[in-house]
């Protein structure tokens, strides 16, 4: 098939590469003209995913037409914040019978939509119906590695989600099917922002009881929120759901429990931020989260911890206090 993968970061080039590697024609489209070239002449993403060199079935280019050219499945991989920005340049391109695939995890600010609901909103006037979500447990530099991984994509429609189930999978990469792409969505993004929370749990120096506890709790929160706005109860339990959330909250690779660690040690976060190449999608996601949390009245109290630490200056070890000491509750509430 011929395929489009829009965004050259880490988690896009890996997804490129694998697709590549799976048999597709795949074309890579890179946002700065500059970054392109040196993928071309170097045949390897080496500032976001060095060490995994270009098959030539895999070509990236700054062209969005050439990107697009009579492309069967887009792969949108970008920080969802930017989706405004760049689908005004894709639409141009785009012909009914395109599927489009997300494979972003935010919820974007002041609007607070999901990565699909923002390209319907782009799409759906260009006669595009095909829209899905594909997320779960899985580290850029390990799918490129061809570490096995599974992970879950989802359509309303389940007979695309199964075609895309078998374009997409391979000896090291699986894919399960589902059709909740509400849930799947919010538990993309939400984790992000409870493994945040649980860097600085590590960067306080606290322990494993600590960690464990911060990641159940959190992912009641995932599943308060994700639930009051129509998911699935299974999706919390699945890949997408606890599966992602454990890998973000633990993994060394993860952006999100790299910046929270930093801010646990006590630095600033736009000194965090500015001393990173990669987008640690939490961070504006906890922005989208307490303007839910204003909306629909939802308690979330880990992730408001959050928001209050990265943009009100709450230290975190009271961030800590104040968590543990809040009224008694009984474990059966979810709301």
């Amino acid at each position: 098939m011929k395929i489009a993968v829009i965004g050259a970061g880490s988690w896009g080039t890996a997804l490129a590469l694998l697709l590549a590697d799976v048999g597709h024609d795949v074309r890579l489209w890179v946002f700065e003209e500059q970054g392109s070239n040196e993928i071309l002449e170097k045949k390897e993403n080496v500032i976001y995913l060095p060490g995994f060199p270009f098959p030539n079935n895999l070509v990236p280019s700054h062209d969005m037409a050439a990107c697009m050219d009579e492309a069967e499945i887009v792969l949108t991989v970008l920080p969802t914040q930017v989706y405004r920005h760049v689908l005004p340049n894709l639409v141009p391109y785009v012909k009914p019978g395109m599927v489009f695939l997300s494979a972003s995890k935010g919820i974007e600010n002041n609007t607070l939509k999901r990565v699909t609901e923002i390209l319907h909103e782009f799409l759906d006037p260009a006669g595009v119906r095909q829209i899905g979500v594909v997320s779960g447990p899985s580290f850029a530099r390990e799918v490129a590695k061809k570490y096995p991984t599974a992970v879950t994509v989802a359509f309303e429609d389940e007979t695309m989600a199964k075609e895309i189930q078998h374009a997409f999978a391979c000896e090291y990469f699986r894919l399960y099917r589902h059709t909740d792409l509400v849930g799947i969505e919010f538990c993309g993004a939400l984790k992000n922002v409870i493994a945040l929370a649980s860097g600085m749990v590590e960067g306080l120096g606290y322990g494993l009881n600590t960690r464990a506890a911060l990641i159940n709790r959190g992912l009641v929160e995932i599943m308060r929120m994700g639930l009051v706005l129509g998911g699935d109860p299974t999706t919390f339990s699945g890949l997408a759901g606890m599966g992602d959330l454990v890998l973000t909250c633990t993994g060394g690779l993860s952006r999100n429990l790299t910046v929270g660690r930093e801010l646990g040690k006590g630095r600033n976060i736009d000194e965090i931020i500015s001393s990173m190449k990669m987008v640690a999608e939490g961070v504006k996601t906890a922005i989208s989260v307490k303007q839910l949390v204003e909306k629909m009245g939802i308690e979330m109290p880990i992730s408001e911890k959050v928001y209050e630490i990265i943009y009100e200056g709450l230290a975190p070890a009271q961030g800590v206090v104040e968590l543990m000491t809040r009224s008694l509750k009984s474990e059966k509430e979810i709301f």
